[in-house]
């Protein structure tokens, strides 16, 4: 189906309504339960694929045997994984359940995609420092962050200064995966690098509070419980933006996190600068953090923990993938005579 130009808008426009009125309440809906951005944009995304699939009609009008054939088509006719089809599941669950308070019976029927099972890429040390020698400034370090501490690449741009603690050499995650807190180490290879950058990011926050600026989007209700707090030092991002952002809520300017392109551009550089043939993003880092632990021998809960992964199950595909060739078998081939080489 071909998207028209009045569908673009969110959701589209039912034949019925003068304006998107199930946009409104499934947006007030995900503040009231502080769902994440990321989340938001995908569920959105899924309503509205649902809703176009079936010529934009009501929600209330369509029934299980609607979203059985939506999600069938996605598995069927668009292959998608398995996780993208539970996601425009959850996304649909979402809508009836929470906002049109209308919960859906059992869904039965449904052609699950085939769910795949891929190992994480993952870099051996001396790759991980090749492609770290081809990162400079606060690229570098958020990429060190990333394999040090084991972030997520927004984790890393969304941390505010009070976040770090460069004497218990700790960082504080807020509001990770999962709207959860936890606490990971700060690398001590980062710590000086890191207090360079803050006293250059210090500086031009301080010059932007010269300016009349200075002000930074403050979590849930602080900006009203605390007016002053989006000038104060502590609130301001580690890796700001190079130029000024204006909210378009509140029409002031200030400095939001780096744009995530911007780094992963950095690190798929860098990575092809390197020669590598292994498909490098910013997360191989993260992945290349875990598995790196284990073969250090540290045990798999306090890896878990350093992640935040909810369920152990999560973290122990990294045991799968330890630099330990064929699960620690030695091949026959290698107690072959030395003298069979070349013939």
């Amino acid at each position: 189906m071909v998207i028209s130009d009045q569908n673009r808008r969110p959701l589209g426009l039912f034949v019925d309504q003068a304006t998107p009125l199930l946009y409104t309440s499934l947006i007030e809906t995900f503040r009231v339960r502080h769902y994440s951005p990321r989340t938001q944009e995908a569920y959105v995304h899924w309503i509205r694929r649902y809703l176009l699939y079936h010529q934009f009609k009501h929600p209330r009008l369509l029934k299980e045997s609607d979203v059985n054939h939506f999600l069938t088509y996605l598995a069927v006719k668009e292959t998608v994984s398995a996780s993208t089809q539970n996601q425009a599941l959850s996304a649909i669950l979402f809508l009836y359940e929470h906002v049109l308070k209308q919960p859906l019976d059992r869904i039965d029927g449904v052609v699950r995609a085939r769910r795949s099972k891929r190992l994480p890429v993952v870099l051996t040390v001396d790759e991980v420092a090749r492609i770290m020698a081809h990162l400079k400034g606060d690229k570098w370090l958020i990429a060190m962050l990333l394999y040090g501490a084991g972030l997520r690449l927004l984790e890393s741009l969304r941390l505010r200064v009070k976040d770090l603690d460069l004497q218990r050499l700790e960082i504080t995650v807020r509001q990770g995966k999962g709207d959860k807190d936890r606490i990971t180490m700060l690398p001590r290879s980062t710590l000086e690098p890191l207090q360079r950058h803050l006293e250059v990011v210090e500086s031009i926050h301080r010059k932007d509070l010269e300016e009349g600026y200075g002000r930074v989007d403050l979590p849930d209700a602080l900006a009203r419980k605390y007016p002053n707090a989006n000038r104060e030092w502590r609130w301001q991002y580690v890796f700001p933006q190079e130029n000024r952002w204006r909210n378009p809520r509140t029409n002031e300017e200030g400095r939001h996190h780096m744009d995530e392109s911007l780094v992963q551009r950095a690190v798929a550089l860098a990575a092809r600068e390197t020669g590598l043939t292994k498909r490098v993003t910013c997360h191989t880092f993260r992945h290349s953090f875990a598995t790196h632990l284990l073969a250090n021998g540290y045990d798999i809960r306090t890896v878990q923990e350093l992640l935040g992964h909810s369920d152990v199950r999560t973290t122990m595909i990294y045991t799968h993938v330890l630099n330990r060739g064929g699960k620690g078998v030695r091949s026959p081939a290698d107690r072959l005579a030395k003298g069979f080489e070349g013939d």
